[in-house]
């Protein structure tokens, strides 16, 4: 019985030393005590049966904390691209989370029944109602996807529903489609498509007929069953207006909405929008990334054909639909990356329209967009509020300001001190700048400024002249009050504020005039990038900053010398009778400098206060702290310096010299 007992007893604590054994992290060493407990007098001490919990407890504090390693951003990026090309199991809603490899069905929600329009009316200073910059591909778009590099300073939103109220928008131009064969007028009907998340609650698609015909013109079948004018149905398409018996647009939604959460404004920086174009059977689709979970819901593959058609893709954050506008707290500045897949690596053109109707009140940012290359192309840009200083950019920026000094799109910068009619941007028959300048004689006669700009966008024609100072529209005078907007039926808008003028055209075209004292201040802005046709004072032949050329194609390459530039280049600029685009006859002759006129030849004590002037401003890149002095100086108006403030940095200075140096 003893023996017996003695094997009881000895099993037991068998068990308890392996319960032990396994608390130590799985040591397979036994410990001193550990051996102890095996012996026949350890296994029948009460005393150590009873602290064995107690050694348990400590032995279990001393284990090292199992920590486990959270995925990396590369990590959760790398398993969002797989999940998105992942195929749906059928047309529906879906989500995953990482690291699933596989789609979850889940419950799709209903879109809102409101309208998202398109563009319409006077275009803003801000963001939105056709202002944005898109990305454009040479073939078509197969997936968009829109995100934030960064959001700085966003702590609140509002819209007229409320804080917190916000639509994000991919959008496609206006396309030629199928849908549209039914119209009266096919040719004047193209088909919109929008992929929006609302901050509701959900991510959709709306499908637009733009101008499907005139005013009691029937939508096509599937038609909606309960339409309302105003609201948007997923069951077919109903009727939409601007104006009671203006033409008829026809909008439906998708009838899958993904069930993506509602976000307040402040997880911005955590969402991504994706959109994917239907080809042929295969459905369109959405999917809204929060955080580390995407949720995605196929489409009602209204355009077929989108696959074929699409080139252009806005992206932006606006009013939750209506035409509404988001509003940001003062302080806010987002980093806005489109990208695009259309089977290239190149980095897409920027295209300077957006196609929304809803707004934001944010500034494009001052600094052209950025095109990245590589496996994601994609166009990076910003935009705050308030607006930055220095103004808008554009995709590509020239200017000509002061006594007269340029800036090509490219960046290459010079002297231009002829007198007469020029032209300042040639950018295809659509877009021409020509401006008027007078000599500074007789006591600066070696310099010239800017007396009248006028341009032609389409069939539009607009002047400005100063001394006295005047706006001419189409032929006509016109007294454009200080802060208003004239839109006219081509699509063109003339803006004022104050002694600014901003004339824009449909397609994102831009001259900007400051009208001085006696002089003026020209910024002439494309709204299509890269520059490769641009011609005339601010182009740059193949987009080279560091090469002008003339009329005729002439290159003249560094150094350049005087004769070249101011006879044979200047020459071949000079605007032709037939070609100007000014109402008013000159009187100012043709005329060159006897000489290049810098900073270093004026007189140092006369020029002193000048330059105290430009470096108190905070100008320090040494062209720009040069052509500051200049015409602070020559000019005799402070107002010359604020110019150069926020002026971007030439890429290259040419000064023309002695020898000639002329190129074919």
């Amino acid at each position: 019985m003893k023996n017996s007992n003695r094997i009881v007893v000895s099993v037991a604590t068998l068990c308890l030393v392996l319960l032990l054994c396994s608390g130590a992290m799985g040591q397979n060493v036994a410990s001193p005590n550990q051996l102890q407990m095996n012996t026949p007098a350890a296994n029948n001490s009460p005393t150590l049966l009873a602290q064995a919990p107690t050694q348990m407890a400590q032995r279990d504090q001393a284990k090292p904390p199992v920590v486990e390693r959270l995925p990396t951003v590369v990590e959760r990026e790398s398993w969002r691209k797989t999940i998105l090309k992942a195929a749906r199991p059928k047309r529906g809603c879906f989500t995953a989370a990482y690291p699933e490899t596989a789609w979850r069905e889940v419950a799709c929600k209903t879109a809102p029944r409101r309208p998202y329009p398109p563009k319409h009316g006077i275009r803003p200073v801000t963001v939105g109602n056709g202002v944005d910059f898109s990305a454009d591909v040479t073939g078509h778009i197969s997936e968009a996807e829109g995100s934030f590099d960064s959001v700085v300073g966003v702590t609140s939103e509002s819209s007229a529903d409320g804080p917190n109220s916000y639509s994000l928008q991919l959008n496609t131009e206006p396309i030629t489609t199928s849908a549209c064969s039914g119209s009266p007028d096919p040719g004047s009907c193209q088909g919109w498509e929008q992929f929006v998340y609302s901050s509701g609650g959900s991510g959709f698609i709306q499908y637009w007929l733009l101008n499907y015909g005139p005013s009691g013109t029937e939508c096509p079948k599937p038609r909606g069953a309960s339409c309302v004018q105003g609201e948007v149905f997923s069951d077919g398409w109903c009727p939409f207006s601007f104006s009671s018996g203006g033409p008829v647009y026809c909008v439906v939604n998708g009838a899958n909405s993904a069930p993506a959460p509602s976000e307040p404004i402040t997880a911005l920086g955590q969402l991504k929008l994706t959109g994917d174009a239907a080809v042929g059977s295969s459905p369109d689709g959405i999917s809204v990334t929060v955080g580390s979970t995407v949720y995605t819901a196929t489409g009602g593959n209204y355009f077929p054909d989108l696959g074929s058609q699409w080139q252009i893709a806005e992206f932006n954050v606006f009013g939750d639909g209506g035409g509404d506008q988001a509003n940001f707290n003062s302080g806010s500045t987002l980093h806005v990356r489109t990208a695009v897949d259309s089977g290239t690596s190149l980095g897409p053109a920027c295209d300077e329209q957006g196609f929304t109707g809803e707004t934001n009140n944010l500034t494009l940012g001052n600094t052209a967009p950025v095109a990245v290359l590589g496996a994601a192309p994609a166009l990076l840009f910003w935009e705050s509020f308030p607006a930055p200083a220095g103004g808008a950019a554009t995709c590509a920026d020239a200017t000509s300001v002061g006594d007269t000094h340029l800036t090509t799109f490219d960046g290459l910068h010079y002297d231009f001190q002829a007198s007469g009619d020029f032209v300042l941007a040639h950018n295809g028959s659509d877009f021409v700048v020509q401006t008027r300048q007078a000599s500074g004689a007789p006591t600066w006669p070696n310099a010239a400024v800017n007396k009248a700009v006028a341009t032609q966008m389409g069939k539009s024609r607009v002047a400005l002249y100063i001394e006295p100072t005047r706006l001419v529209i189409d032929g006509a005078a016109n007294d454009l009050a200080d802060g208003k907007t004239i839109l006219l039926p081509t699509g063109v808008q003339v803006t004022r504020n104050g002694n600014a003028y901003v004339i824009t055209s449909d397609s994102g075209d831009r001259v900007s005039a400051t009208l001085n004292s006696t002089w003026i201040d020209v910024s002439v802005g494309l709204g299509h990038s890269p520059v490769t046709e641009a011609l005339g004072l601010l182009g740059n032949p193949k987009g080279n900053a560091q090469e002008l050329a003339t009329r005729n194609g002439v290159v003249l390459k560094e150094p350049v010398s005087f004769t070249d530039l101011y006879h044979t280049y200047a020459n071949s600029w000079q605007v032709q009778p037939n070609e100007s685009l000014f109402t008013e006859a000159t009187t100012i002759k043709f005329g060159v400098p006897d000489k290049s006129f810098f900073a270093s030849d004026l007189d140092p004590k006369a020029s002193a206060a000048a330059l105290a002037a430009c470096k108190a401003a905070h100008i320090t890149v040494q062209a720009l702290l040069d052509d500051c002095t200049l015409d602070t100086t020559v000019l005799n108006d402070k107002t010359a310096v604020k110019v150069f403030v926020h002026a971007r940095p030439p890429v290259h200075v040419v000064k023309p010299v002695l020898q000639l140096n002329l190129v074919h």
